[in-house]
């Protein structure tokens, strides 16, 4: 090396050295961000005030929540499930490994549920593995009819079921069960890392578990109106997506609001899907779901998802503010307990 350019290339290693040192430490400070984030969860006690209470044993039509958008509407007669998710897999399972159903999870979950009547149909409200994953074994275990678009069909075979325990359903499609009419209505996403929120994605072979979480694609999102021949009507919008004027005309008298990720969203974002939906349909009451942190058991109490990946209080300030403008009534739902969903 010629001796008038060793100090030009001292200085460049010199300064090569800042900027990796830099580079590592703003790495090291990303990192620190995200496992705090990952962990901090917003309480969940301001909002016991808004918990439904218990159903009376009179009461003609009962719900059970049982974490993200797992419901089941029982009249007593028939009973109807969406989703059926109970596995909940670890964070680190979903990141880094291959999951499946875990059979004892989805065991002690239909126990804990108590059932008074007949499943007789279970419907994912799209096909990602916190809604899908466990249907067909659900199915399975309780005579249910599996409900869905291709991919969670595709779901269902690669779990093994037969074809005469599915049914492909079609937005504009109804299914009748006893006295509950399902009417599936196409809707989106909300937009997440994971969907775009415009749909696209489905799962087009057969899915066998063990597999990635990502395998569980979208398919078909719905908004789910469950109608009962009493007059009571039921919204589940599994999603914070939508679909403008798809409900247009429609009516229930109460929604099951999926919030998942609506706190990421702008508060623009968080009115609109209010007109879209709960305005929409002329809803008296708005029950919030899909906001817990689905990585922890129902083995333990629910919690909000963490701040990495949503803002629980953020989303219950303003929808607290659009219920009281528009005198709806915002509640949460029981876990595993049976409450009357009609205001």
């Amino acid at each position: 090396m010629r001796a008038d350019t060793r100090p030009r290339y001292a200085a460049g290693m010199k300064a090569f050295k800042r900027i990796a040192a830099l580079l590592v430490l703003l790495l090291v400070l990303a990192a620190a961000y995200v496992a705090i984030q990952s962990q901090r969860r917003p309480p969940l006690a301001p909002y016991s005030a808004l918990v439904l209470p218990p159903a009376l044993p009179t009461a003609p039509i009962r719900v059970q929540f049982a974490g993200v958008c797992t419901l089941v509407f029982d009249d007593g007669e028939t009973a109807v499930m969406t989703d059926g998710f109970f596995s909940r897999p670890a964070f680190s399972r979903v990141a880094f490994s291959k999951i499946a159903p875990d059979e004892a999870a989805v065991d002690a979950s239909l126990a804990a549920l108590k059932l008074r009547s007949k499943l007789a149909a279970i419907v994912p409200v799209h096909g990602h593995y916190d809604h899908a994953m466990d249907a067909p074994m659900v199915a399975r275990k309780t005579g249910a009819l599996l409900l869905g678009d291709e991919s969670v069909l595709n779901v269902g075979r690669g779990a093994g079921l037969p074809e005469q325990a599915m049914r492909k359903m079609a937005p504009g499609d109804t299914a009748e069960f006893g006295r509950w009419r399902l009417s599936f209505i196409a809707s989106r996403h909300a937009p997440t890392p994971f969907s775009s929120g415009e749909g696209g994605e489905h799962t087009v072979r057969p899915l066998t578990p063990p597999a990635r979480a990502t395998d569980w694609r979208e398919g078909q999102t719905w908004s789910l109106l469950v109608e009962h021949r009493s007059g009571r009507s039921y919204l589940v919008q599994g999603s914070a997506g939508f679909v403008e004027g798809a409900l247009r005309g429609r009516h229930a008298d109460v929604v099951f609001l999926g919030i998942g990720a609506l706190g990421k969203q702008s508060a623009d974002y968080r009115a609109k899907l209010w007109r879209e939906v709960v305005v929409a349909v002329g809803a008296r009451r708005v029950v919030a779901v899909h906001w817990d942190d689905f990585t922890l058991g129902l083995d333990r109490p629910l919690q909000p998802m963490p701040y990495l990946a949503d803002d629980f209080p953020a989303t219950m300030d303003d929808l607290g503010r659009f219920a009281a403008a528009g005198r709806q009534d915002l509640r949460l739902p029981p876990v595993l307990v049976p409450f009357d969903p009609t205001p």
